[in-house]
């Protein structure tokens, strides 16, 4: 049986090297994707693959979002959540729970807890600004919720091509400050094999070997 993923903000980077990866390679041959973005045709080379659906739309658009969730099984949201009104956060919550989906993977940012210590964690504050009241607000929205949620929390991202990163739970200090967005799609494809790993939990993503450091590693 195939294992239905559908991926809201489908054209972000991390979205396309998980679409990638879960098309390419043999451990997620059963599975097919909803990618789900505004101006589909940004992801028109994957058009005429036989496991994609592609549907344009807007993530605020609560209709939409309730038409793709239907049948899915998985939703990796890979988008941030900073509208004042959490409208995107508010309709996921709604369509998962209409269409009787459970399991979502949910950015996010680091310092949602002020669990990043030191000078690091007070620039980090300083530069999402008010964008981490309405980030705030949808990691507590999915915990009042009934659903397998699992909130990641991204560092600061680099496009180097390593994969190297440690999770950190909510009581965790956060561990580095920067990670690869090849590394973040990483855990993503490892939540979607083994979706049972981090049900209701809060996880902290980052490259370890980067503690320490005042401001982000690029």
């Amino acid at each position: 049986m195939m294992k239905k993923i559908l991926i809201l903000a489908a054209n972000g980077q991390i979205a396309r090297i998980v679409e990638q990866r879960l098309l390419t390679e043999p451990d997620f041959q059963d599975v097919s994707l909803t990618l789900f973005l505004r101006q589909a045709s940004r992801l028109q080379a994957l058009a005429d693959n036989d496991r994609v659906t592609i549907i344009d739309g807007d993530i605020t658009d609560a209709a939409a979002v309730n038409t793709a969730m239907v049948g899915q099984d998985i939703v990796f949201v890979a988008a941030v959540d900073h509208d004042p009104q959490n409208r995107l956060t508010k309709n996921v919550i709604a369509a998962m729970q209409a269409n009787h989906v459970q399991r979502v993977l949910f950015t996010n940012v680091l310092g949602l807890y002020n669990e990043v210590p030191g000078e690091f964690g007070r620039w980090n504050l300083e530069m999402i600004g008010n964008g981490m009241a309405p980030a705030q607000r949808s990691d507590a929205l999915l915990a009042a919720s009934d659903l397998a949620y699992t909130t990641l929390r991204l560092p600061w991202l680099n496009d180097r091509d390593e994969i190297n990163y440690q999770l950190t739970t909510k009581d965790q200090p956060y561990n580095g400050v920067s990670g690869s967005r090849q590394s973040i799609a990483d855990i993503v494809l490892q939540l979607i094999k083994e979706p049972s790993q981090y049900q209701r939990e809060s996880l902290g993503i980052a490259d370890p070997d980067t503690q320490g450091q005042n401001r982000p590693v690029y």
